[in-house]
């Protein structure tokens, strides 16, 4: 296989060179080689002779861009207009929205726990909420109406909810089935004791006739 990669990388070469020179001798020679490219490209050797090109070493070090190069092009797309635009778009899609949030969902999960056990996000954590003008806008906004009507909104659509619902009525049913059974435990209780009694009272009254025929006999 070997052997097809000078002759692979040849043809390529004249395909890219193909445009120069006369215009319709050029073309006409373009049309071959990139048929023949195509068509060696097809065959069985043509791909093992380009996944070989593609994983030589020195063809990925051709290849990979340098690190900072994509930096700067990545940072001047998203930062211009119409990146900006384009990103805005992008997450008023609500399917886009919910897939994104879904596959950074670990991510940030692992990201708050790691954050919640240092020390030092603790310490900026407790003096943020401490700092007077922090406490003040939050009860600003804690007491202000449309902080409640989201409140509501929110509890409305939880009690609503049918994951709420189905958690509800399993906590109610197990609730129901424990206090079945503590009942069930006190009358069983109960039971013994009154059965216990009702054995005390008999041999005392058993004790008391004994004791009776005994006298009159003497």
């Amino acid at each position: 296989m070997i052997k097809w990669i000078p002759i692979f990388t040849t043809l390529v070469f004249l395909v890219a060179c193909g445009g120069n020179g006369n215009a319709s001798q050029g073309d006409a020679q373009y049309e071959t080689t990139k048929k023949m490219v195509v068509d060696i490209i097809k065959t069985d050797e043509g791909k093992t002779a380009l996944q070989e090109v593609l994983t030589d070493d020195k063809m990925k070090q051709e290849l990979v861009m340098e690190s900072e190069t994509v930096k700067q092009a990545i940072n001047s797309t998203l930062t211009s207009d119409q990146g900006k635009e384009f990103w805005n778009k992008l997450f008023e899609d609500p399917k886009f929205v919910q897939t994104y949030t879904k596959s950074i969902e670990d991510a940030q999960k692992d990201l708050m726990k790691g954050l919640l056990t240092d020390s030092e996000y603790q310490k900026k954590m407790l003096e943020l909420f401490q700092n007077p003008e922090m406490q003040e806008m939050m009860a600003t906004t804690l007491k202000s109406q449309q902080f409640r009507e989201h409140l509501e909104q929110t509890i409305q659509e939880t009690l609503e909810s049918p994951v709420f619902k189905a958690k509800m009525t399993e906590t109610l049913l197990k609730a129901a089935e424990e206090m079945q059974g503590q009942q069930g435990q006190q009358g069983q209780q109960g039971q013994q004791q009154s059965e216990q009694q009702q054995g005390g009272e008999g041999g005392g009254q058993g004790s008391e006739g004994e004791g009776g025929s005994g006298g009159s006999g003497s």
